[in-house]
């Protein structure tokens, strides 16, 4: 037999796992979801899980009802009487009395940020715009790892602010800035968080590369660029000193 590497999603199968957390879910001040008996459902193909609850933990008082919120129900015996509610159809979501924001937070991802003593290099069109010897690395289960630098080793004068903002249920909510180089504006190359949650409040006032988008080196390695949608002509170019 011969060794196989941990599973993640995406599954190829619908794959769900019972949860003991309380959740709720609101609309308009009112409660819609009341639920001690959820379960997260990867869907095939699906990157992140969604609830699901026994039917008489959502509130709805009719079938039309249930229509405009898009509650659905499961084709598998295994989740009969189980239903669905897209999360964007309710305007909040606690797991106990803690928000959650974006997805339901996967129990099999880990997210760790580490101080480090790494030499990290960050060059875009061959021009070098960042580099730090006190990088923080974030390790989150299933993607990259992120370089995240402090804002003093980030060469300010190439920056401008963006108007994106991005959302994750593990680090909070994400603003971005440009790069401008020769006068071609490359968005979004940075992010940061103004405000992360607890679980990685050591990342505040560090900037982020995109790693699909720049030549980055660390301890004199030019790593390759992270395949994936955010990686545009993602081949490395040579690094300036």
């Amino acid at each position: 037999m011969m060794a196989a590497i941990h599973p993640s999603p995406p599954f190829d199968e619908l794959t769900y796992y019972p949860t003991s957390r309380w959740i709720r879910g609101t609309r308009d001040g009112a409660t819609v979801i009341d639920s001690r008996r959820a379960v997260l459902v990867w869907e095939p193909g699906k990157m992140v899980p969604i609830y699901a609850f026994p039917a008489d933990d959502v509130a709805v008082a009719s079938p039309d009802e249930a229509a405009i919120l898009g509650a659905r129900y499961f084709d598998d015996p295994d989740l009969a009487g189980y239903v669905t509610v897209p999360w964007d159809a309710l305007e909040h979501w606690y797991e106990e009395d803690e928000e959650v924001f974006v997805h339901p937070r996967d129990p099999f991802v880990r997210v760790d940020a580490l101080r480090s003593s790494r030499h990290v290099r960050v060059a875009r069109d061959g021009r070098l715009i960042a580099k730090s010897d006190a990088p923080l690395l974030v390790f989150e289960t299933g993607l990259p790892t992120r370089y995240y630098l402090p804002e003093r080793d980030v060469d300010a004068s190439v920056l401008a602010e963006s108007d994106l903002q991005t959302g994750c249920p593990y680090k909070g909510f994400a603003s971005y800035r440009d790069v401008v180089l020769d006068g071609r504006r490359h968005p979004n190359l940075f992010w940061y968080y103004k405000a992360p949650f607890d679980q990685v409040s050591e990342i505040e006032g560090y900037l982020a590369p995109y790693s699909e988008r720049v030549d980055l080196t660390v301890d004199g390695e030019l790593q390759d660029r992270p395949a994936g949608p955010l990686a545009r002509r993602a081949k490395p170019t040579k690094q300036a000193a």
